[in-house]
């Protein structure tokens, strides 16, 4: 430091001074436009950049926005329909249910009505057989009883009387 001291020169720091001022001139007369320019560009950029990602972010969340309700509508129909879904699941439950029962009552009232007609039948038919029987069994004490000429008088007598009694 000190030797920049001991050596100074006015005539040295003068043409320096003169060229300093020449090249400012200079780069004010053709570099200072230019280069502010491309700041100013560089600066319109950056907060075009900045616009832009705000604008990007803003889109994202009503995109976001957007997911998400769609999910929500989507959950409230998948509920809805699943909901819907049970619901005819019960119904043809119930429905299949009831077709049982009534199903079931028919089959019983048509067993109940097969079993009647069976013994109704049975019954005519042991009715018939209890009406052939008791013939068979009038007629052989009827023959038994009318080759005999004496008690066919005494079984006429009976007879008129009981009419008599009537």
């Amino acid at each position: 430091m000190e030797k920049l001291i001991n050596d100074f020169s006015f005539g040295l720091f003068f043409w320096q001074a003169i060229i300093l001022l020449i090249l400012i001139v200079l780069l004010v007369k053709f570099a200072w436009k230019p280069i502010m320019e491309s700041i100013t560009a560089r600066e319109e950029g950056i907060r075009d950049a900045i616009a832009s990602a705000e604008t990007a972010k803003k889109e994202m969340m009503n995109l976001k926005a957007d997911n998400q309700r769609l999910l929500d509508e989507a959950r409230a129909e998948r509920d809805t329909m699943l909901k819907e879904a049970r619901e005819i699941k019960e119904k043809m439950i119930a429905d299949a249910k009831s077709e049982a029962q009534i199903q079931g009552a028919k089959m019983i009232e048509q067993a109940k009505a097969s079993i009647e007609s069976e013994k109704n039948a049975a019954m005519a038919e042991l009715k018939t057989q209890v009406s052939g029987l008791s013939l068979e069994i009038a007629e052989k004490l009827l023959k038994g009883e009318l080759s005999n000429k004496e008690s066919q008088t005494v079984l006429v007598e009976k007879m008129l009387e009981e009419v008599k009694l009537n």
